[in-house]
């Protein structure tokens, strides 16, 4: 499977089990702290090629994300979850403890940010669903982002990241209804 978007990740271990799971070239940023010529790169790669943000599921990851993205619009991103990106020990969380099974599938399914949008969904509908201001809402928020792929956030980022994403409703209700039903059955 070869990518043609070249992938930007944080480190060589990332590039390591991205490359294990696919052919794909990669841009590392080596950390959070993010030089003018790495920006150049990824700029010039989103020019020739595309490009698709896939750091790890935390803070720093998602301080990488949110730096390249607003220095390089358009880019796609692709997201894992914490479950899916933690190694068998239980210590530390990242890209390079994914499966090439999760990392494909996140890699298929990245989303570009959309600038311009239609609010289909409101800080009221989050509430009224559980997922902010309430006991087992940061649950509720992490369940979420697996089943649409969008990653785990707090009730800010949330709310943001469903409508730049454009999230239908009806996508955002099947999802709150299958977590539901799992809550209740479980």
């Amino acid at each position: 499977m070869k990518i043609k978007e070249i992938i930007v990740v944080e480190g060589k271990d990332d590039t390591t089990a991205i490359k294990r799971a696919l052919d794909a070239d990669t841009i590392e940023t080596n950390g959070s702290s993010i030089g003018d010529a790495v920006i150049e790169q990824v700029r010039l790669a989103q020019e020739k090629r595309g490009v698709i943000i896939f750091t790890d599921p935390d803070y720093p990851g998602e301080r990488i994300r949110n730096i390249v993205s607003s220095k390089v619009p358009g880019c796609k991103h692709a997201f894992l979850p914490k479950a899916e990106a933690r190694p068998k020990n239980g210590r530390g969380i990242g890209v390079e403890h994914a499966s090439t099974e999760a990392i494909r599938l996140a890699l298929k399914e990245a989303q570009v940010l959309k600038e311009i949008f239609q609010e289909e969904i409101s800080p009221q509908d989050l509430m009224d669903c559980g997922l902010i201001g309430g006991a087992g809402s940061k649950a509720r928020r992490e369940k979420l982002g697996i089943k649409l792929r969008i990653g785990y956030t707090n009730g800010k980022q949330l709310y943001n990241r469903l409508n730049m994403f454009q999230i239908p409703k009806e996508d955002f209700i099947q999802a709150m209804r299958e977590i539901i039903q799992e809550e209740h059955d479980a």
